[in-house]
């Protein structure tokens, strides 16, 4: 590592912060070696340390690493998640930086053409905030708290890559509701669940939901929001789809299910997260072909 780096980083190694630094840049001299620290630091206790979201004059910015500095470390790790999760513990300036640069470069990075969509309507941020979308976007959430799909008991797990539509979107998305714009995962199967049979967890997200024709006709008819769930993408609550009569058939048919095991929620800020049972192959074939 250069010297002016190693001045400029003036490590503690009794700091958690410093330690975060270590991982950050032996990740980007030896991705290997990087691995190796980053398993270390995950067993360590990251105390979050709250602290003013300072202006490059307050004194508590000692020791930091300007932003600019940050962000080139970040992309040359082509925007690691695990490690802006990380940063993001360390203290509020860096949660502050992860949540207003990282994760949007990591959503841009992850989904390129769904993000210049999404921000085309002039919106330099989206509903929820950029960590909220970056979640999405890599986690299926699964069923464990009992709350949300009470028939089924998969946690949430983190997924190497799914592939989001806007064209499938349409297929969620009631006749009088088809002008809104709404991205939807491929489901995550996971299959052979009991009496469940195969399971279907699927994912979404809507472009401008606050002006949405869903959002309005959810107002309208007066649809409750779920007492005690909340997205676990954004912790907004939660409308019920299927409580509102608004899962139209094209849904089942573009996830390749079961017409009457399908359901799904939106929250305020237009995350989608929905459950089904998916048909056998050959079924789901036929229904494709018949849609």
């Amino acid at each position: 590592m250069p010297s002016y780096l190693v001045h400029k980083l003036d490590i503690q190694l009794q700091d958690t912060k410093s330690w975060c630094v270590i991982v950050i840049f032996v990740g980007l001299l030896n991705q290997e070696i990087g691995s190796l620290f980053l398993s270390l630091v995950g067993t360590m206790i990251l105390t979050k340390q709250y602290r003013c979201i300072h202006s490059s004059s307050c004194q508590c910015t000692k020791g930091h690493l300007s932003e600019d500095v940050i962000f080139l470390v970040f992309q040359q790790l082509n925007w690691n998640p695990k490690l802006i999760a990380t940063l993001s513990r360390v203290c509020k300036w860096f949660d502050d930086l992860a949540r207003r640069v990282l994760w949007k470069e990591f959503c841009k990075t992850r989904a390129p053409k769904m993000m210049l969509d999404l921000q085309s309507s002039g919106s330099h941020s989206v509903d929820g905030n950029w960590r909220a979308l970056g979640k999405l976007l890599i986690y299926c959430s699964g069923c464990s708290g009992g709350r949300l799909f009470n028939s089924v008991q998969i946690p949430g797990h983190f997924v190497y890559r799914t592939r989001f539509s806007r064209t499938s979107g349409k297929s969620f998305l009631l006749p009088q509701c088809r002008t809104d714009i709404l991205y939807v995962s491929d489901p995550c199967e996971h299959l052979d669940q009991g009496d469940e049979g195969d399971v279907g967890f699927f994912r979404g997200v809507f472009k401008s939901f606050l002006v949405s024709k869903v959002r309005k006709m959810l107002i309208d008819r007066a649809a409750k929001l779920h007492p005690t769930a909340v997205c676990p993408y954004c912790k907004a609550k939660l409308w019920d789809m299927l409580q509102a009569k608004m899962i139209p058939q094209s849904a089942s048919c573009r996830l390749g299910a079961y017409e009457d095991c399908i359901e799904y929620y939106v929250c305020l800020n237009g995350h989608m997260l929905g459950i089904c049972t998916l048909l056998p192959l050959s079924d789901s074939e036929e229904a494709s072909e018949s849609e």
